[in-house]
């Protein structure tokens, strides 16, 4: 038994149980959980861990690695356009702190270097690399101090992917670590699939033996922790390797690896990328890896703008990040790069703030607040708007007049306006022949010009303006 003073907690810890490699013959596969046929099981063990929640939290990158081999390849101006926009949304104290990019085709070296050439501080620009001397001799030819590697962690991917066992995996990663530290390199190794791995018998030894070497050469070894399938939970009480506050709390209490070195990377498969995210911070996390929009495999990674939403939230300042870049980057994504972003995306999907339902509409003619999620227009540069259609009665039309045409408060009109009431005709005019579309905004443009050209001439005016 070892007895050790907790210098952040002011605490006599016992240290009694140090995890050692379990080589086994046949894999773990865990199939009282994931049985292959069934929805995987969430099981509980009623073991809670404490909140421990690092004094500095930041967001990584990684749309240019794991975000883009998920979707067309990016041109070079995209992402030294995307890459400069997250410079400004990490704001001066790069919460963004890292973009990680590949380093393969010619393509992707011209687009590092033309980021690299832009001088940021932050995000940091790191790799991602395969295991070979060449590719490390990339990485010191660019200047990158920090690069990924993949070191695959459950039984799935060690016996059934690469036909090994446990010790000749860890023997393997250990010596592609070693390589890295010899080059003055940090190495940031991926541990793939460890929602599914054998946790105390795989993924703790090693973590162990990485926080050795780190000790011996002074390089801050990191780990990313990949829920590769989005098997992650945060339910308080759950077992590992599911539980999310049960990973990071291990790495922490039996490996003794350092907040600063830990890095969550969540996939969103059952939808709990953002919340997987935000509680291995709470934990004792330091990084949670991101894409922009959340593009990546499958259902694609953890978005980026949603943790600088929840960063704000848990820390009740932005500590300068600009937020309202996130709209320009979403505008960016989906009118420069054809992507498709769903309507109802919270934050960017172009209906995100607007509402349909008359009862809403009148409640946002009297306080945007009673309806709106924050000042979207003051914090992401968006006005909360009203789409008209069968429902919206007379004060989504008004609601319509004031937010379309930018009406100052003394030119605004209620639902009490006749011209108001005249459009309401039109549209149920509309309706009571099976329409079932919208109205659009052109059509209630001309819709108020036929009913009350004065109004509309006097909003036009307005909008110029």
């Amino acid at each position: 038994m070892i007895i050790r003073y907790n210098r952040n907690r002011n605490i006599l810890e016992e240290h009694a149980y140090k995890p050692n490699l379990q080589d086994v013959t046949q894999p773990n596969l865990n199939r009282k959980v994931f049985t292959y046929g069934k929805i995987p099981k969430v099981a509980f063990n009623m073991r809670h861990v404490p909140l421990d929640c690092p004094e500095h939290i930041y967001i990584s990158d990684t749309t240019f690695r794991d975000g883009q081999q998920a979707s067309e390849p990016f041109v070079v101006e995209d992402i030294v356009r995307l890459f400069e926009m997250l410079h400004r949304l990490g704001g001066k104290h790069g919460i963004i702190r890292q973009s990680e990019f590949f380093l393969y085709s010619d393509r992707d070296r011209e687009a590092l270097t033309k980021c690299l050439e832009l001088g940021f501080e932050f995000p940091e620009i790191t790799s991602w690399i395969r295991a070979n001397e060449k590719d490390f001799e990339l990485v010191k030819q660019f200047g990158i101090k920090e690069t990924g590697i993949l070191v695959s962690c459950s039984d799935y991917h060690i016996f059934k992917k690469m036909n090994m066992t446990r010790k000749q995996a860890m023997d393997k990663y250990l010596s592609i670590v070693k390589m890295a530290l010899d080059r003055g390199i940090v190495p940031r190794c991926h541990f793939e699939d460890i929602t599914r791995a054998d946790y105390f018998g795989f993924v703790v030894p090693f973590a162990i033996e990485l926080m050795k070497l780190s000790r011996e050469s002074g390089i801050p070894i990191k780990i990313r922790a990949c829920d590769t399938m989005g098997y992650g939970v945060s339910y308080p009480g759950t077992s590992v390797p599911r539980s999310v506050q049960g990973i990071i709390y291990g790495f922490r209490y039996y490996a003794e690896v350092p907040s600063s070195q830990l890095e969550w990377h969540g996939h969103n498969d059952f939808y709990k990328a953002v919340t997987n995210s935000a509680t291995a911070w709470l934990y004792g996390c330091s990084t949670v890896n991101t894409t922009l929009l959340g593009i990546g495999e499958r259902t694609g990674n953890t978005p980026l703008e949603a943790m600088a939403i929840e960063y704000a939230s848990l820390r009740g300042t932005t500590d300068g990040m600009d937020l309202s870049v996130i709209t320009e980057i979403a505008e960016y994504c989906e009118k420069k790069m054809g992507m498709d972003i769903p309507p109802r995306t919270p934050f960017i999907g172009k209906n995100f703030n607007v509402t349909k339902a008359g009862i809403h509409a009148d409640g946002m003619l009297k306080d945007q607040e009673i309806y709106n999620i924050f000042d979207t227009e003051k914090i992401l540069g968006r006005k909360p708007r009203v789409i008209v259609d069968s429902f919206s009665g007379l004060a989504g039309i008004a609601f319509w007049i004031n937010s379309y045409y930018d009406l100052p408060a003394e030119a605004t009109v209620d639902k009490k306006s006749v011209a108001v009431a005249k459009i309401k005709e039109l549209v149920d005019k509309e309706y009571a022949q099976l329409r079932t579309t919208c109205i659009s905004d052109g059509e209630l443009d001309a819709m108020l010009q036929l009913t009350d050209p004065q109004l509309h001439a006097s909003c036009v005016e307005y909008l110029r303006k």
